[in-house]
């Protein structure tokens, strides 16, 4: 499944194409805590990491409208940060609303907006589609006495 998997000391990448199918954001979080599990203190960054990129691959395919196409996702941890990727083949770019209080949907992007460090967008080398990605911190270390 993962196109890369590069364990170098406390950083770990993985890489993979998903298809643009219901079953992809469940995927993508599996996919993220195997990864995790390979990083000392990756745990850390499970509970917001697999929300956030829940959200964007969820997106991905909600809203990419190209039907047979694929969604790529890549995972980059080391001890300070996660980045998450969503690759898609639509030039639209994601803009954050408000929905109205009754909407069963819509709210994501204002998920990732408050759990992410930082967010954005920039096309897709090649000319096609569009890349979002987020990143996000560890949480805090937890001290038991």
């Amino acid at each position: 499944m993962p196109e890369t998997d590069a364990p170098v000391g406390p950083t770990a990448v993985r890489s993979c194409w998903f298809p643009r199918s219901c079953r992809s954001p469940l995927l993508a979080r599996r996919m993220l805590r195997e990864l995790l599990a390979t990083v000392p203190g990756g745990d850390r960054y499970s509970e917001v990491g697999e929300l956030l990129a829940t959200e964007l691959v969820g997106n991905a395919v909600l809203h990419s409208g190209m039907p047979g196409r694929l969604i790529r996702v890549s995972f980059d941890v080391d001890a300070i940060r996660l980045r998450i990727e969503v690759h898609d083949a639509s030039d639209r770019p994601p803009l954050p609303q408000q929905p109205d209080p009754t909407a069963g949907c819509g709210r994501g992007l204002l998920l990732v907006e408050a759990l992410a460090t930082q967010w954005g967008h920039f096309p897709r080398p090649g000319g096609v589609g569009k890349v979002v990605w987020c990143e996000c911190a560890a949480a805090p270390l937890v001290v038991k006495p």
